[in-house]
């Protein structure tokens, strides 16, 4: 058996002939292999990531690559944390890397090293041996490709979502974590949300019972943002809308949902139906937009992705899972995050409730229960992070989490089989939609170590020492919590 498992798997189909022969065929790539097939065939995990523990690190020393919709953020987030070096900062345009300088400037820390001028600077820094872990906040098409070939270059990951963007890329990922040992996590901040880490909490201690169902979206108007010349560089979110058809973005409502029915530790998603509305409005924009400005020319198509995109996905234990995406239609924002079990279940948007006995709790109950299942993170670091900011908070306490699990030598909350189950819901969704819904078989990232795999560690056992540094609003002092 070769070490790399796609390159046995599309050995083995092709001698035993469930792939067709031929130059077409051996140019097939994973992606193009059923799961069906996929099961017939024994691979090996080459070793576990879930749980793995990575040697302590007194300081991380991390380099952001793309500056432009995420990156200053991330990198004004990291600049608080104790324990945090700075050292590099890459993007292909010089001025933005110059602008997050002059933000390390004001905070009172050295300028990094700058990499920019080209689409793959970012190599240079992932080459470079003072780096620990490196912070990717791309275009989708690049996570994958910096993340592989920063783990190749000893360095940890740590990459937006989705973390790939075909099923071969997410096999990449777990294959590369796995042989170099290095971590691959995928930033889904909305684990760290207040009301999805108490859910999580009530879970995990049966307050909902057995979980029966759970249901995610991403419902968020982005169609100006889309359309507008200075909002994603090249326009390479709209690009990615011209010409898939899916669920393009499942893991917001996705990861969480996930956390709670210990997928990937305790349940695995087995198969997945999806199903997607007509384009009502991309095109027709694209066509307005190209009758004044020439310049939108080539978004001018009829493929455009449907508004609305409802998945559902069953598990190997029997439970549900409901995830929707709709980025274009004129609703109001809604990031649906819903617990249903076989005692009670809890909802998120429009509003937070949490019902027993088929009756919602009232105000004080809701209360109650907050001070009771609130996890250890949150009254650890919750109230400096919404000082912080970041979403109302959720993503400082994600990048607070990773460096104290790095700094102390813990497992990651999220690891790489993580990063790339919820990302591969995106292409299996674009398969299913485009063969009229049917069902598409769910890849087992992690070999059939999710059946002994340990749930996520919701206490801070072993770590939560990490200190926290937030300027006070008039500049004047700083604030240290340890």
């Amino acid at each position: 058996m070769t070490s790399n498992r796609r390159d046995f798997l599309r050995n083995t189909i092709l001698g035993t002939g469930v792939l067709a022969t031929g130059l077409a065929g051996h140019a097939a790539t994973i992606s193009s292999i059923s799961n069906s097939e996929r099961k017939k065939i024994s691979t090996k995990q080459q070793f576990n990531m879930c749980g793995y523990a990575a040697p302590k690190l007194d300081k991380v020393r991390i380099g952001f690559v793309g500056l432009g919709q995420r990156g200053p953020g991330a990198v004004e987030r990291m600049s608080y944390i104790d324990g945090v070096e700075i050292v590099a900062l890459c993007d292909q345009y010089p001025d933005r890397v110059e602008k997050m300088q002059k933000l390390l400037e004001k905070q009172g820390l050295p300028n990094a090293k700058s990499y920019s001028g080209s689409k793959d600077a970012w190599k240079a820094m992932c080459e470079n041996p003072d780096i620990d872990l490196i912070y990717i906040t791309t275009p989708w098409s690049l996570h994958t490709p910096i993340a592989v070939y920063a783990m190749e270059h000893g360095k940890h990951a740590a990459t937006e979502v989705p973390a790939a963007v075909t099923i071969d890329e997410c096999w990449q990922l777990v294959e590369t974590s796995e042989r170099t040992k290095k971590h691959c996590m995928m930033l889904e901040n909305c684990c760290y949300d207040f009301f999805e880490l108490l859910t999580l909490n009530m879970a995990r201690q049966g307050f909902f019972g057995e979980i029966v169902h759970g249901e995610g979206a991403y419902i968020h108007n982005l169609i100006d943002l889309n359309f507008k010349k200075d909002g994603y560089a090249e326009m390479w979110r709209l690009k990615e809308n011209q010409h898939r058809n899916g669920n393009l973005y499942p893991t917001h409502g996705l990861g969480p949902i996930c956390q709670v029915m210990n997928i990937n530790r305790g349940d695995q998603m087995e198969y997945l139906t999806s199903v997607s509305s007509a384009d009502f409005q991309m095109a027709s924009r694209a066509k307005a937009e190209a009758a004044k400005d020439s310049f939108y020319s080539e978004f001018t198509t009829d493929h455009y992705r449907g508004n609305m995109n409802t998945t559902t996905v069953r598990t190997y234990n029997g439970r549900t899972i409901m995830i929707q995406h709709d980025v274009t239609s004129p609703r109001v924002y809604s990031r649906l995050h819903l617990v249903s079990g076989t005692k009670g279940m809890a909802s998120k948007y429009p509003e937070t409730r949490i019902a027993i006995s088929h009756e919602w709790m009232k105000d004080d109950e809701m209360k109650k229960l907050e001070e009771q299942y609130t996890p250890e993170i949150v009254k650890r670091i919750g109230e400096m992070a919404k000082k912080v900011g970041g979403h109302g908070g959720m993503d400082f306490m994600m990048d607070w989490r990773l460096i104290d699990c790095l700094r102390n030598g813990l497992p990651l909350d999220q690891d790489v089989y993580d990063a790339a189950l919820w990302s591969s819901i995106a292409p299996l969704s674009e398969k299913s939609v485009a063969n009229r819904s049917n069902s598409v078989d769910i890849p087992d990232f992690t070999n059939g170590a999710w059946k002994t795999n340990a749930p996520v560690e919701l206490t801070l056992k072993g770590g939560g020492t990490t200190g926290v540094q937030k300027k006070a609003v008039d500049g004047s002092k700083q604030l240290k919590i340890q």
